[in-house]
């Protein structure tokens, strides 16, 4: 096909839209179903809706093949282990007595089953529920649920393509299951998931699919000679049999690198590249190769995971490149929109000029069918678009949001010695076990206490102005009260004033800082039912005035045992907001830790002697290659020591991880300079204290014994158990007792339960130490 027939040929498309709804109908649902107010076929009902309104929403914009198999009720991943027949033994019998049950057990835990273990979705803010695989692993196609959309989409007349994750994907990011050796390789199980593969991509060929999509994401990471192979050969395999749709192999969030010539010349009709995040690469690579002769090329030119307006001359350039390099070039998002939220019209609290700098998930549809109609019918058809897009891109780098003076004169002032603290470590530790007089194994929460109903309603009545300021005020001060005495009737040693007035860990801030923008329906999915409205990070940042330091003195003022002042950490703030894309992430960074070092320094005059600064992205940002991952540790840790190192040797900085692999980046939490760490460890059976104690850790660490993203209420028992395997790696002088995360998505029942029994543990093993 010559470039002006594949121009010609364009069609628009995505891999994924936003599952909840514009009014998080399906969060609700399933919220409601657990708690026995909504039965299963209703569930069904609300989930069968809104897959038909996201479909016909992206039909009505102009996309020409919608996505089926991007919806779920809780993680595609973990939809992918029920399709594979990949049930964890302890969860078996659950989910052959009933399927929906058993599927939420898996991903929620039961008081007497685990759940699978959770974790980010490469570099994102998404977790997903790690596949338990075993030598003794059998797999088994169970197509019902993709067979199943893909019908409903096709009833409706529309052109539909399943889309799922990837075998060679799927298999890198399983993990071994409990009691199976940790060197145990997953991949080594290929050969007996491939035939799974084939007979599902069967099953959709005889359902009505033209093409099915395979998610293979790991692609873009690091890989093996020994990876690469296994690639080439499911895809000789998958490709090579006859009774199958067309195959597109989706590659996103990098380049593909040594990974590229293997698809290219694999027997599969199409591949899809991510041209936002790699484009540079991914050219220079595909034309490396040859291009895609006689092959689809799905270009990925709008950003699916940032809320940018897209610049739609500088994507049609993009893809005019690309004409000559495949057979058709078809335009879409980067990535699946699930990452951004659904409609910016729903916003009415953003000027509009500044609204139409953004694009969410609908208006990241219409600039891709305006890039498809560009692409097929030259620039003269989207003349008026164009001209539009010029101006509101002018507009943004004009505004003077964006570019503050003062904040650059002192960003521009930072020095290294800035980002030290005035004593080391081991002087440090001695000066606060002086000042705190903390016990052994001491006891704390991550910060976050529950959210109550009554906590949400006070703070709809103060939107809605059924009660004034001064009536929310005095709510927050005796749910702080509550949360202090519970804490002191318990016996933990360092307490928390539990956030009573914080809607979430970065939003909180945002609100406060300059630079920032809050939205009031931008939900974006972050696991199951928990959804956040990550702010948007639009100009320069500064702090006009304390953030935290009136709630934290109020609290310390109710009791004599330290209170922790809880601030979130530079890089979260960036990583957990849509990020200014008009600078380096390094600069932006150094301006919130520039903000956030005036409040800590405020908390310490204070009074507080013990203040933690969250930073659970921070391997989360990480970047997918090897090769970024220097520049960008020096910038992330540099801005946590800028945020923290003012303060006295007696004040104790603590910062908290959660839900990533932190082994690695152990050298980077060292270089943190934190003097405590807390780390998610109880679903992962305390792997983090070992990968700690291998790299040789100096300093005071405590790895979670309570797993808090499950309903579960761990024994006392069991909490000691993973006590004494975090002292096989740490030392009694230099552990904490530590739930996994803070508490907020928890009920009080639960919590209470929990917590107390978390601290008859630490008091149990502190016996069983000073008796040995």
């Amino acid at each position: 096909m010559t470039a002006k027939s594949a121009a010609a040929a364009a069609r628009a498309t995505v891999y994924g839209y936003p599952r909840q709804g514009q009014g998080r109908e399906l969060k609700k649902a399933i919220e409601g179903y657990w708690k026995g107010r909504v039965d299963a076929d209703a569930l069904r009902a609300t989930a069968t809706e809104l897959r038909r309104t996201n479909w016909r929403q992206l039909a009505e914009a102009g996309i020409h093949e919608v996505p089926t198999g991007d919806f779920s009720y809780y993680d595609h991943v973990l939809d992918t282990s029920v399709m594979v027949g990949a049930i964890p033994e302890r969860h078996r019998a659950a989910v052959e007595a009933d399927a929906l049950d058993g599927y939420f057990a898996m991903a929620r835990g039961t008081q007497d089953a685990a759940p699978l273990e959770m974790t980010k979705w490469f570099d994102t803010n998404y977790h997903y529920l790690v596949p338990e695989l075993g030598p003794d692993t059998v797999f088994t196609a169970d197509s019902t649920q993709q067979v199943a959309a893909l019908g409903q989409a096709l009833a409706l007349g529309l052109t539909a393509r399943p889309v799922l994750v990837g075998p060679v994907t799927y298999l890198l990011l399983a993990k071994p299951a409990p009691g199976v050796a940790a060197d145990f390789d997953p991949l080594t199980l290929l050969d007996r998931l491939l035939p799974v593969y084939a007979q599902v991509l069967a099953d959709l060929r005889t359902a009505g699919a033209e093409w099915v999509q395979l998610d293979e994401p790991a692609l873009v990471q690091d890989r093996t000679p020994a990876e690469l192979n296994a690639a080439a050969r499911t895809y000789r395999d998958l490709g090579g049999r006859t009774d199958r749709p067309k195959l597109l192999v989706a590659s996103y969030f990098d380049r593909l690198g040594d990974a590229l010539p293997v698809l290219a010349k694999a027997p599969v009709e199409g591949l899809a590249l991510d041209f936002t995040e790699a484009a540079a690469a991914n050219l220079d690579a595909l034309a490396a190769v040859g291009g895609l002769p006689g092959k689809r090329l799905v270009a990925g030119v709008v950003n699916g995971r940032n809320i940018w307006a897209n610049d739609l001359e500088k994507s049609l350039a993009t893809l005019g490149t690309l004409l000559g390099l495949a057979d058709r070039v078809d335009v879409a998002a980067s990535c699946s929109l699930l990452h951004v939220p659904l409609d910016a019209t729903a916003e009415r609290d953003i000027e509009p000029q500044i609204l139409r700098w953004l694009a969410f998930a609908r208006q990241k549809t219409a600039e891709i069918v305006t890039l498809a109609k560009g692409l097929g019918g030259g620039t003269d058809t989207i003349a008026a678009e164009l001209a539009a897009n010029r101006a509101d891109l002018a507009s943004r780098a004009g505004s003077a949001l964006t570019h503050d003076p003062a904040v650059r004169a002192r960003t521009a002032a930072v020095t290294a010695t800035d980002g030290r603290r005035s004593q080391p470590y081991p002087e440090r530790a001695a000066a606060q076990r002086a000042h705190l007089r903390l016990p052994l194994l001491p006891t704390t929460t991550i910060g976050s206490f529950p959210q109550t109903t009554e906590l949400r309603t006070a703070r709809a009545d103060l939107r809605a102005g059924r009660i004034d300021s001064a009536g929310y005020e005095e709510r927050i001060r005796a749910e702080i009260g509550e949360v202090i005495s519970f804490q002191e009737k318990t016996g933990l040693d360092v307490l928390v004033h539990g956030e009573a007035e914080r809607n979430d860990m970065v939003q909180y801030f945002a609100e406060q800082l300059t630079g920032y923008l809050a939205t009031q329906h931008g939900w974006v999915q972050s696991y199951g039912t928990r959804y956040v409205r990550p702010p948007i990070l639009a100009g320069d940042i500064s702090r006009p005035e304390a953030m935290t330091v009136r709630w934290t003195t109020y609290a310390q003022s109710l009791t004599a045992k330290p209170v922790k002042g809880m601030l979130t950490g530079p890089v979260t703030m960036l990583a957990w907001s849509f990020v200014r894309d008009d600078q380096p992430l390094a600069d932006t960074a150094r301006q919130v830790a520039l903000a956030l070092r005036d409040e800590v320094n405020d908390l310490e005059a204070a009074g507080t002697s013990v203040i933690q600064v969250d930073e659970p992205a921070l391997r989360e940002t990480l970047p997918l290659r090897a090769c970024d991952h220097p520049e960008y540790l020096a910038w992330a840790t540099e801005a946590f020591r800028l945020t923290t190192a003012g303060v006295r040797p007696d004040t104790q900085i603590h910062t908290h991880m959660c839900y990533a692999e932190f082994g690695d980046i152990v050298q980077a939490i060292d270089d943190l300079d934190a003097d405590v760490i807390s780390l998610e460890a109880a679903r992962s059976h305390m792997q983090v204290a070992r990968e700690l104690a291998g790299h040789g850790y100096p300093r005071e660490a405590g790895p979670g014994v309570y797993d808090i993203h499950s309903p579960r209420v761990p024994g006392a028992d069991e909490a000691a158990a993973l006590l004494r395997r975090g002292l096989e790696a740490i030392p009694a002088e230099r552990l904490w007792v530590t739930p996994d995360c803070g508490l907020k998505t928890r009920a009080w029942p639960e919590t209470r339960a929990s917590l107390e029994n978390l601290v008859t543990a630490a008091r149990t093993v502190r016996t069983e130490l000073s008796a040995s």
